[in-house]
């Protein structure tokens, strides 16, 4: 993309939440960026400061509702959509109409009226950061989030926002769909060892995967189990058996493959407020080693800028990562003869949301990857 100005001009939706803020976080110190618009439902009419006190004192717009928003009159560049799922297909479906956005010559034009009209069209990126554009098949969509596709025409042309494996398509992308937070760090883990040149370096039906993630990434809306004495001094898993990243991993995977890939996955609620671990319990494929893994590892992420591959024994922790776009990852031999152990840790925030959507957006925008995202992880 070529800019015509000195200053990107953002527009975040969703900004009282922890995505939200953490977008607000990273990018307000840009000066390449302007943030034109922050939306919030129901923290309409306030000051972001209001909100997120940690603001105070930033130049940042008031936020106001969706149906506040004078699309053409804001000129953004980029829209993050922060959102819940189930609410972006339609947002963002109403969002190319008001901005007459580039995509409708491709699939939206309905009238010969809208095939003449003078008014230009936008090229404006779209970063979703919701379920709503992940999964390819609208049919799995529904089957997983219990509502039909509002969107299934857009859908072809979401691409996968997993920079690292998709970076060449993000590059031309109108419209991004991050990965959630367990696909990424699963997906990082797992794709060098399942899509290698010479086969699989694993049996990819043997895929057990133990996760484990800070409550942030249950979002910030009030739930009875995600209070101080639910949470606090307990450990519990969920989504047991069917948690709605599965389908997801299993769609990257099975790409990555050239045919279908299950996995049995299982997260885990920790009682701190971000990070997240994931451990592959894995076969090894035959004549492969663990050696085999770290190497695969080490040379498809050693000019990544954003993922570690121990040279050592360093068993990954969440503390490596907090507050960064990092992903660390090593693998390890399991006592059981031919089995492995691979284990990535992210930011579920950060690398596993909003800093990964910034990466996206420097793709697209044709910036330094890591623009905005050099940041080391916080420690202690």
């Amino acid at each position: 993309m070529t800019r015509t100005r000195e200053r990107i001009r953002i527009g975040i939706l969703g900004a009282s939440g922890y995505t939200g803020a953490d977008l607000v976080r990273l990018l307000a110190p840009r000066r390449d960026v302007e943030i034109a618009l922050l939306t919030a439902e129901r923290q309409r009419g306030k000051s972001i400061e209001r909100v997120f006190p940690q603001f105070a004192g930033l130049d940042l717009p008031d936020l106001i509702g969706l149906d506040e928003v004078e699309w053409p009159a804001l000129d953004l560049d980029v829209v993050f959509c922060a959102l819940p799922h189930a609410t972006s297909q339609e947002v963002i479906r109403g969002l190319l109409h008001a901005t007459r956005h580039s995509l409708l010559d491709e699939l939206m034009m309905e009238t010969l009226e809208d095939m003449a009209a003078s008014v230009p069209r936008s090229d404006l990126r779209i970063i979703d950061l919701s379920a709503d554009f992940r999964l390819a098949d609208p049919k799995t969509y529904e089957e997983w989030y219990g509502r039909p596709h509002q969107a299934p025409d857009l859908q072809p042309r979401a691409i996968y926002g997993l920079s690292e494996w998709n970076r060449e398509a993000i590059r031309d992308a109108r419209l991004v769909a991050c990965p959630g937070c367990y696909p990424t760090a699963v997906l990082l883990a797992l794709l060098p060892l399942i899509a290698g040149q010479d086969g699989p370096l694993i049996d990819p039906e043997h895929l057990v995967i133990d996760a484990k993630s800070g409550v942030s990434g249950a979002g910030r809306s009030l739930k009875p189990e995600m209070l101080f004495a639910e949470v606090a001094e307990s450990l519990r898993p969920y989504g047991v058996g069917r948690h709605r990243h599965m389908p997801e991993m299993e769609q990257e995977l099975s790409r990555a493959l050239g045919r279908a890939v299950e996995v049995s996955f299982t997260p885990h609620l920790v009682p701190m407020n971000r990070g997240e671990l994931v451990t592959c319990h894995l076969k090894l494929a035959a004549g492969a080693t663990v050696a085999d893994l770290r190497k695969a590892l080490a040379v498809r992420y050693a000019d990544e800028p954003f993922v570690h591959v121990p040279s050592d024994d360093h068993v990954p922790a969440t503390r490596d990562v907090r507050g960064s776009n990092r992903a660390v990852i090593n693998a390890f031999p399991d006592r059981r003869a031919g089995h492995a152990i691979v284990i990535a840790a992210i930011d579920n925030l950060v690398k596993g949301s909003s800093g990964q959507a910034i990466q996206n957006m420097n793709l697209m925008l044709g910036l330094p990857e890591n623009q905005g995202l050099e940041a080391c992880p916080i420690f202690p």
